[in-house]
């Protein structure tokens, strides 16, 4: 159950207590911070560490009369919390741990993409990935190559002679490699294997998921040429390489068939199912073993790790170690890692972006709301695992009980298509369409529309303005491995103002837990934290924004890579002394 505005903490009698700052006005001078200093306290070393209940119950109404000058102070610094997790980090502890070896990167996806506008013009765009979202900051800190599908309609103008193009585009920090695939191949290993296949097996969406012996082997043909222009790539017998989600489960043994000495690092972005649900694969074994050539194996959560550990306990014979969590297969040891992902932080996106206040102006004109509006948003690429559908029931069912926001409250969807080539994609599109006709039919207006629908790409700076717009985030995912809207919201959010209404069943509901958690199938239930964040105070919005800021920075996505190859390099160096001690026994016999 979300937290509602009733039972909001309230602060200790005596903040002292807890070893918080004392910050009745006239004696913000005279008494230092117990905790270790505070920039209240002139002089003060640091800043004031408080943790994020500390910091909850001295900003919510009431919290022993705290002056409007100390609320100032925290405000900005809460504005822009600090974190020691940067991208100078990243370059430094890669170099030390590493030794300054690039990385290269195995995603489907490709960072940018290249194609003709209407003007017959080429354009970048970014594509709408939280992948991309992720790692790109990791490419620009770390360098090396990304090697992913090709998919623009110009892509192929782009490239030099052997495939490459530097990005980000107009400088020269690291080599897109694209890979080319003709119609047919694309159909069976993206569309059919990895997308009607893979995605649905791994979500708890309630669709069925279809496995077909000629999409296995477009897969499996895919993986295999991916697999070579690693091999291809790598300018060292022992590279480091990030293999990216469900649709490279078979590339790590394939690199490592090729390159026995690579460090590679699988990352499988998506939910992975329990041990029965995975059974019904036809291709489990393989799929399995595929992954488990990898030196550490990554998921967003625990859950997801012993999830797999069951799978293979069900489908191999391996030896698992449960109590280090890590699996050995053919006397290869994969380790298996819970890395939640994250963004950049700071948002490079808000370097240019107009103030919320404007951004709001800007969006209340150009869909031509009043001055009173209260204005939703939603940001997802149109997939049925998203939960637009009970997103849009819930708010049907909010104006149907609160009929006072009819007329005033208008959510902005912003749906970026996907996969329309997969027949359930192009019939999810449908239904999403003619529910949004319906609703704004009941609701509407000749001039005002309760849901404002928008199918189109829509590049990054834009979606910030959206964010920064909104008086609400909902997002509403039937299953998902972490969803990084919700932590691009909370990132947007500088000035401390909106509310997150978050599905429980995201990862990053176990991350940001002041946001209105919510079941999304409970329409009911949605309705009401959906009223709820509509009234919530700006005292509670300001508390809950200030927590989840400071989680979101503190574990963004620097300390992600950071971690994940810091394990990896702990892993290369205890392999590598293996081999030494194990050559110095032969010798020795």
């Amino acid at each position: 159950m979300f937290k509602s505005a009733a039972v909001w903490p309230t602060a200790p009698a005596d903040l002292t207590a807890v070893g918080c700052c004392s910050l009745t006005e006239p004696t913000i001078a005279a008494t230092p911070c117990l905790a270790g200093g505070c920039e209240l306290a002139p002089g003060a070393p640091g800043g004031c560490p408080l943790n994020r209940l500390e910091l909850l119950a001295l900003l919510v109404p009431g919290a022993i009369g705290a002056t409007a000058a100390a609320r100032r102070l925290l405000r900005r610094r809460a504005a822009q919390p600090t974190t020691e997790f940067t991208s100078e980090r990243l370059k430094q502890a890669l170099q030390k741990q590493l030794h300054g070896d690039k990385i290269i990167v195995v995603a489907n996806r490709e960072p940018y993409i290249h194609a003709r506008g209407a003007d017959g013009t080429l354009e970048v765009q970014h594509p709408a990935s939280g992948l991309v979202t992720a790692l790109e900051p990791v490419m620009k800190a770390c360098s090396g190559v990304w090697i992913a599908h090709g998919s623009g309609s110009a892509d192929r103008e782009a490239v030099d002679g052997t495939d490459h193009v530097w990005c980000p585009p107009g400088e020269r920090v690291y080599r897109l490699r694209r890979v080319w695939m003709t119609a047919q191949e694309e159909q069976g290993y993206y569309n059919g294997f990895a997308n009607e296949g893979l995605w649905p097996l791994c979500h708890l969406a309630h669709e069925r998921p279809t496995f077909r012996k000629e999409d296995w082997e477009q897969y499996r043909a895919i993986n295999q040429r991916f697999a070579d222009a690693v091999h291809a790539e790598a300018d060292v017998a022992d590279p480091i390489v990030l293999v990216q989600d469900y649709h490279f489960a078979l590339v790590p043994k394939l690199i490592r068939q090729r390159l026995p000495g690579a460090t590679i690092i699988t990352f499988w972005h998506i939910p992975w199912p329990n041990a029965e649900s995975y059974a019904i694969c036809p291709f489990k074994e393989e799929i399995l073993e595929g992954l488990l050539a990898s030196n550490i194996l990554g998921f967003h959560t625990q859950l997801h790790c012993n999830n797999l550990i069951d799978s293979v306990d069900r489908s191999l014979e391996a030896r698992i170690d449960r109590e280090h969590d890590a699996v050995v297969l053919g006397g290869w040891r994969t380790l298996i890692r819970p890395y939640p992902i994250s963004i950049e932080w700071p948002s490079p996106w808000l370097n240019d972006c107009p103030s919320p206040r404007r951004c709001r102006a800007e969006l209340v004109e150009r869909l031509g709301l009043g001055q009173e509006a209260v204005i939703g948003v939603g940001v997802d690429r149109l997939d049925y695992t998203k939960g637009v559908e009970e997103r849009f029931q819930a708010i049907e069912r909010l104006l149907e009980r609160n009929p006072h926001l009819q007329g005033r409250f208008t959510f902005l969807q912003l749906a970026a298509p996907s996969r329309e080539a997969v027949p359930r994609y192009r019939r999810l599109a449908e239904e999403i369409e003619q529910l949004t006709a319906r609703i704004n039919a009941r609701f509407g207006t000749p001039t005002y529309r309760p849901i404002v629908l928008e199918r189109a790409h829509h590049e990054p700076p834009e979606v910030f303005r959206r964010y920064r717009a909104a008086d609400v985030c909902y997002v509403s995912s039937l299953h998902d491995g972490m969803n990084l809207v919700a932590k691009e919201f909370v990132a947007a959010r500088d000035d401390l103002r909106g509310v997150l209404v978050l599905s429980s069943f995201t990862g990053a509901a176990r991350e940001l837990t002041e946001a209105l958690v919510v079941n999304p199938y409970d329409i009911d239930q949605a309705a009401e934290a959906l009223a709820l964040a509509i009234k919530m105070p700006p005292e509670e919005q300001l508390a809950r924004l200030t927590a989840m800021r400071a989680e979101v920075a503190e574990f963004n996505v620097y300390r992600w890579a950071e971690h994940m190859l810091l394990a990896t390099a702990r892993a290369r160096d205890s392999d590598r002394l293996r081999e030494r001690l194990s050559d110095l026994s032969s010798a020795a016999a």
